[in-house]
């Protein structure tokens, strides 16, 4: 509309609301999750050095060979790789760094349609592998903190892990009967 991203209008507004009570700035600075906030942050940095650097086409063409080309083995690599990458590195960052490699597929197999259902799938199961695995498990985590209550990171792995095996396990039968 404006030229603008959602993100930077989302902002202005933000800093706007701010701005008309400056009462309660301070009580509302004192709200915000800045841990998971400067997490994100840092997360987004490292991404961006991986696809600047070229690490992420290097994987791409290091995954077709592995695979040799084969998209049935492929998209359960990328089920299976994003569900173990993801249960320890968010989700978010992680489908984003993935995209231009999944992209970059487009000439060796043309639909890509099974891969990016293996990355969706793997990604989001993953994520329930660890706290750090998905924003809203850390949210969560620091909410209750703030409440009293100590989430572990290693007592939420132990179930974690094996819902997320469960899950991919079942979602590996899923895109060989639907895809390939």
């Amino acid at each position: 509309f404006l030229g603008l991203e959602g993100a930077t209008i989302a902002l202005f507004g933000a800093g706007l609301l701010l701005l008309l009570d400056l009462s309660n700035l301070e009580k509302a600075l004192q709200e915000v999750e800045w841990t998971t906030i400067f997490f994100f942050a840092g997360l987004f940095v490292l991404v961006g050095g991986l696809e600047q650097t070229g690490i992420i086409d290097l994987g791409a063409s290091k995954l077709l060979e592995l695979t040799q080309g084969n998209l049935k083995i492929t998209a359960i690599a990328i089920l299976w790789g994003s569900g173990i990458f993801s249960a320890f590195v968010d989700n978010i960052p992680f489908v984003a760094t993935m995209i231009p490699l999944v992209e970059s597929m487009k000439p060796v197999f043309g639909d890509l349609n099974p891969l990016w259902w293996s990355l969706a799938l793997g990604a989001c199961l993953g994520g329930n592998g660890t706290l750090i695995g998905a924003s809203a498990n850390l949210v969560v985590a620091g909410m209750a903190e703030k409440a009293g209550y100590k989430i572990k990171f290693v007592e939420f792995m132990k179930i974690g892990l094996l819902i997320m095996f469960i899950s991919l396990i079942i979602s590996t039968g899923y895109i060989l009967i639907r895809f390939v």
